[in-house]
C-alpha cells in the first residue's frame, strides 16, 4: 500500500508541478485536491451494509479521512442500491457495488476494509481480509467465540495489519478523560464496575420456512455458518436471537461496549472466574432463542469485580439511563455513558457533573454519531503512521473474552474458573463451547 501511494504521490505531484507552471488557475477545486492528497488517501470498501452502514456516512466524507470509497459489498441487492443513494450525499465518486465479498478482497488497489458483516462473518472476513494485505476496521463483536479471538490477533500480529474493533467509546473525549482520572485516583482504588443495558424490545416472529428473499444471496450470507434452510426474516436482524450458528446474543450485541469501558477503567484483563444468572424471561412462546435477562459477573485478581446487567425486553433503567458504566472506588463513585459522566465523593455528593458535546447513539439500531467518527478517523491516522489505535485488537480482544465467557457459562449452565494471565479454560465441558462448527471449506486458515 506504502509503494503504490509513494508511486501516485510522486506521479501526481509531478503533473502538478508541470500544470502550476502553466495555468493552475485551470484546474478545479476537486482536481487540485485530488491530486495534493493523493498519496495519503486511502482506498477503502465497506461491507455489509445494513443498519450500521448508516454510520460511516459522515467519517467517509470528513475532509481529514480523505479517503475514497471504491466498493460497497452486501449478499442483499436493494441495501448494496439504497447505500449508494445515501452516501453518494457524502461522498464524491461512484464506489462499485459487489455481492462478493471475496472478489472485493481480490483488489489490490483495496487498501481497508471496513467489516460490518453479521457477527458470523467478523473474524473470518476479517482474516480473509488481512490475508489479502487489507487493514480492518471491524465492528463488534470481533469475534463469534474464544477461539475466533486468538485466531484474529494471532493473523494480524503474524501480518502486521493495523485492526481496530468497533468499540467506539474508546475514541470518546470525556471517557478517555474520566478513566485517565480513575487511574490517577480521584476515586481512590477503583475496585467493582457495573456495566448495564437496558432495552425494550418486542416479540420476535417464530421461524418458519419461507422463501429466500429477492435479491438475497443466501449461499453467501450463510458463508462460514452451517447450513441450513431459510426462515422467514432471518437475514435481517433477527439471526441475532436464532441461536448460536450466526449470533452471539445480547453480550455481543451490546454489552461488548460497557464491558470494555468497566475493564479499561479498572485497570484488569482477564477474570479468575466467570458466572451467570440468564434466562428467557419475555414472551415465553416467541421465537427468541437465547437469553434476554442476564447478569454476568466476572472476579478478578486483587479483589476486583465486574458486572454485566443486561435486560433486552425490560426497559426500566434502573441506573438511571439505558446503558452506561458505574465505576465504584474507595473514595468515591464515576458514572459514565457515551455522551456524559458523573463523579460522586464517597458519600454520595456529586462533585461534578459534565455534559460533553457528543452526540453518540445509545439503543437505536445502527446507532453512529461524532464518536464512531473519531473512531474511524483514528482508525485511518494509524495507518498513515500518525496516531496510535485506541483499540487495538490485541486489547480488544481481552474484552471481548467475557462476552465470551458470558455466553459459554449460560450454555453450560455452569460457572468456571479462567486462567487470568492467558485467559484460558481447564473445564472440559465449557471447553468444548471454545471455538464452533464452520460450514465445509470455510474455516479460516491461520
Amino acid at each position: 500500500m506504502t509503494t503504490r501511494r509513494d508511486f501516485i504521490s510522486k506521479t501526481l505531484l509531478s503533473s502538478a508541478g508541470l500544470m502550476l507552471g502553466k495555468s493552475v488557475m485551470s484546474m478545479s477545486a476537486s482536481s487540485y485536491n485530488r491530486i495534493i492528497g493523493a498519496n495519503d488517501r486511502i482506498n477503502v470498501a465497506l461491507a455489509g451494509l445494513g443498519r450500521r452502514v448508516g454510520a460511516y456516512y459522515e467519517p467517509m466524507g470528513r475532509k481529514e479521512a480523505n479517503v475514497q470509497v471504491m466498493y460497497l459489498c452486501d449478499v442483499m441487492q436493494h441495501q448494496r442500491e439504497r447505500c449508494l443513494k445515501e452516501i453518494s450525499k457524502h461522498i464524491t465518486g461512484k464506489p462499485t457495488l459487489e455481492n462478493d465479498i471475496r472478489k472485493v478482497l481480490d483488489d489490490k488497489n483495496v487498501d481497508v476494509l471496513v467489516n460490518a458483516t453479521p457477527d458470523h462473518w467478523h473474524t473470518p472476513g476479517s482474516i480473509l481480509a488481512m490475508q489479502a494485505g487489507k487493514n480492518v476496521y471491524v465492528e463488534k463483536p470481533c469475534s463469534h467465540d474464544m477461539q475466533e479471538n486468538e485466531w484474529l490477533v494471532a493473523t494480524a500480529k503474524k501480518l502486521n495489519k493495523v485492526v481496530q474493533m468497533g468499540n467506539q467509546q474508546r475514541s470518546s473525549n470525556h471517557t478517555i478523560d474520566i478513566i485517565g482520572q480513575i487511574h490517577k485516583g480521584v476515586i481512590g482504588t477503583a475496585y467493582k464496575a457495573v456495566a448495564f443495558y437496558s432495552n425494550s424490545r418486542g416479540k420476535v416472529p417464530n421461524q418458519t420456512k419461507a422463501a429466500v428473499p429477492t435479491g438475497l444471496d443466501w449461499e453467501l450470507w450463510q458463508g462460514p455458518a452451517v447450513r441450513r434452510d431459510y426462515t422467514d426474516n432471518t437475514w435481517d436482524y433477527n439471526w441475532h436471537w436464532y441461536g448460536w450458528n450466526y449470533g452471539t446474543a445480547e453480550a455481543g450485541n451490546n454489552a461488548t461496549h460497557e464491558l470494555d469501558v468497566a475493564r479499561w477503567a479498572l485497570g484488569v484483563d482477564y477474570p479468575e472466574y466467570a458466572e451467570v444468572e440468564g434466562a428467557k424471561r419475555h414472551f415465553l412462546s416467541d421465537g427468541w432463542e437465547m437469553y434476554d435477562t442476564m447478569l454476568s459477573t466476572f472476579r478478578f485478581p486483587e479483589n476486583k469485580i465486574i458486572q454485566w446487567d443486561g435486560k433486552s425486553r425490560n426497559g426500566y433503567n434502573t441506573y438511571g439511563s439505558d446503558r452506561g458504566t458505574i465505576i465504584f472506588g474507595s473514595e468515591g463513585t464515576v458514572y459514565v455513558d457515551r455522551n456524559k459522566y458523573k463523579l460522586m465523593d464517597r458519600t454520595g455528593k456529586l462533585v461534578k457533573n459534565f455534559d460533553s458535546a457528543s452526540h453518540e447513539a445509545g439503543n437505536a439500531l445502527g446507532g453512529g454519531g461524532d464518536t464512531t467518527t473519531a473512531h474511524m478517523i483514528n482508525f485511518l491516522n494509524t495507518i498513515r503512521g500518525k496516531d496510535k489505535l485506541h483499540a487495538p485488537i490485541a486489547d480488544a480482544s481481552i474484552s471481548m473474552a467475557m462476552v465470551h465467557y458470558t455466553n459459554m457459562a449460560y450454555r453450560a449452565a455452569k460457572g468456571f474458573a479462567v486462567d487470568p494471565k492467558t485467559g484460558r479454560v481447564e473445564d472440559a465441558e465449557v471447553q468444548k463451547l471454545w471455538g464452533r462448527q464452520y460450514a465445509s471449506g470455510w474455516q479460516p486458515k491461520v
